[in-house]
């Protein structure tokens, strides 16, 4: 970032200069106070904010004026854009998901990325733009491929409080959390992988395991090892009460089709469900 130029996030959104004692641009859209507010990487006119609202805003300042607004089921309390693919973001929502959008395209999420079980409060990329960390109030650090709707790591200790920042390192080889515990921790990017330099033949052995892995890995008892991971007990009850809520979710709207009149029940996909209108 090599602009003078820096945003905050109160009742408005203030654009402001380090030469100037007053914001250059405010902007306000409905939103009566504003969680969090990013600029875009690869085009430093363009911004993005989250409300209390509910809603996501795209902002333009050499127009002075929002562009695009939509709104959620829940509110966001974080956002973060992808650094490598600069036209998607992510967001952080209270109803315990992380939303990816494409900002040509605000109808829809492109992705629902879940496992949370609680409200999700921060997220951050890596610098390779290929995955991003996610900390909530259940508690836990999760890392997820950009495009996969799951987690592909869990972190957490016994200590640890509600995590309200993530972040990747810059050499994506750590990741780093802040909790309501005071704390400060660094964690691995890759939980199996050896810190320090290794000897030519313990690189070998390595690259030969994730190969045997990488051939095995459509076989039920290699998947079953790779995703298998141990949780604290709260979140394990938190995730089997959700299950059993959308399993009867699911066979609610299965009666309701059953017992109807043939093509007045729809059925809706779930992303279309996740935006509520969208705002221009």
């Amino acid at each position: 970032w090599t602009r003078s130029h820096f945003a905050t996030a109160s009742e408005v959104v203030d654009i402001w200069d380090h030469s100037h004692s007053e914001p250059i641009h405010s902007f306000k859209w409905g939103s009566d106070t504003t969680l969090s507010v990013r600029f875009n990487p690869a085009e430093a006119d363009l911004l993005a904010s989250t409300g209390r609202d509910r809603t996501i805003g795209l902002y333009d300042i050499r127009a002075a004026t929002p562009i695009r607004k939509v709104m959620l089921e829940a509110f966001s309390s974080a956002m973060a854009w992808n650094p490598r693919e600069p036209y998607y973001f992510v967001c952080a929502n209270e109803d315990a998901n992380l939303y990816s959008f494409d900002m040509r395209h605000l109808d829809r999420p492109v992705m629902i990325h879940k496992d949370h079980v609680g409200a999700v409060l921060s997220v951050g990329f890596s610098p390779t733009g290929k995955e991003f960390v996610s900390g909530g109030y259940d508690r836990t650090l999760r890392i997820f491929q950009h495009q996969s709707g799951r987690s592909r790591e869990v972190y957490h200790t016994r200590r640890m409080g509600r995590i309200f920042c993530a972040n990747f390192s810059q050499d994506a080889q750590y990741v780093l959390s802040g909790s309501d515990d005071a704390n400060l921790r660094i964690w691995k990017a890759q939980a199996s992988k050896s810190v320090g330099k290794q000897h030519a033949r313990a690189e070998k052995h390595t690259e030969y395991m994730d190969t045997l892995k990488k051939t095995y890995e459509h076989m039920p008892e290699i998947r079953r090892i790779a995703k298998h991971r141990q949780l604290p007990k709260v979140v394990k009850k938190m995730q089997e009460k959700n299950r059993i809520i959308r399993d009867a979710e699911r066979r609610k709207e299965s009666n309701r089709r059953k017992h109807s009149k043939p093509g007045t029940q729809h059925s809706k996909p779930e992303r279309d469900q996740a935006v509520v209108k969208e705002l221009e």
